[in-house]
């Protein structure tokens, strides 16, 4: 399904990003994997078959700077590029009321501006260059019906409007989406109060647990020509619990 297509993805080296570096090297793209964790990375490497096309760069999403660089590294060693998949994120599963300012910060720099700033460039390059591409934002289910960690639930509804908004500005070049999973079985889950997740899976209407290479099946599909009519949509994986 992604023959051709060479795809950044953030967040790459665990959980829901690695396996959408799996699924779109076993769909025939080529990846350029970006973590901030440079054992995640090595790690990544060694687990993927050695056919695959991958590459790996360290980097900050919510440095400017280091985004910079990284795309003076994207056009010098892959001008090529035609798809963003904006993962890297963090969860901190606190109160509001606990909440210190440089907690904050962290969580919007990360969850936000990191978005921001790879859309930014990415848009700018395929724009000037009047070529076709794809953006797809990580948003989450937290993001349109609140969150036990507010300034998460907050990040997350943020990346929506900015889904929205990235794809009538990119238009008619770049298609952009968002998906919004439920809990994922990730490392995350551990972290989420039991009363939010007991709230979770009572509304679902499917028993079987939301994996993470369930949400890169559908980022998967989005990448592909088959979603050709879509863009500033929602995708929504959440067993039928939200129903909209």
């Amino acid at each position: 399904m992604l023959k051709k297509r060479k795809v950044i993805i953030t967040g790459a080296g665990y959980g829901i990003g690695k396996e959408i570096v799996k699924g779109c090297l076993n769909e025939g793209a080529s990846v350029i994997a970006c973590d901030i964790n440079g054992n995640s990375l090595n790690n990544l490497s060694l687990a993927m078959d050695s056919r695959n096309v991958l590459y790996t760069y360290q980097l900050d999403v919510s440095k400017y700077e280091a985004v910079t660089k990284f795309f003076d590294y994207i056009e010098a060693e892959h001008s090529d590029v035609d798809c963003l998949v904006n993962n890297a994120g963090i969860y901190l599963a606190k109160n509001i009321l606990d909440y210190q300012a440089d907690e904050m910060d962290k969580v919007l720099d990360i969850n936000v501006k990191g978005f921001i700033y790879f859309s930014q460039m990415f848009g700018k390059k395929l724009l000037e260059e009047k070529r076709k591409g794809i953006i797809i934002n990580m948003s989450s289910v937290s993001g349109m019906e609140g969150s036990s960690d507010a300034i998460y639930g907050l990040s997350k509804a943020a990346i929506l409007g900015l889904t929205k908004s990235c794809a009538m500005n990119f238009s008619p070049y770049i298609r952009v989406n968002a998906v919004a999973p439920t809990m994922v079985n990730t490392t995350m889950m551990g972290i989420i109060p039991d009363w939010r997740k007991e709230e979770y899976l009572s509304h679902q209407l499917i028993n079987t647990p939301v994996l993470p290479e369930d949400v890169a099946e559908t980022v998967v599909f989005l990448l592909s020509d088959k979603a050709k009519h879509y863009t500033g949509a929602t995708f929504d994986i959440n067993n039928g619990g939200y129903l909209r």
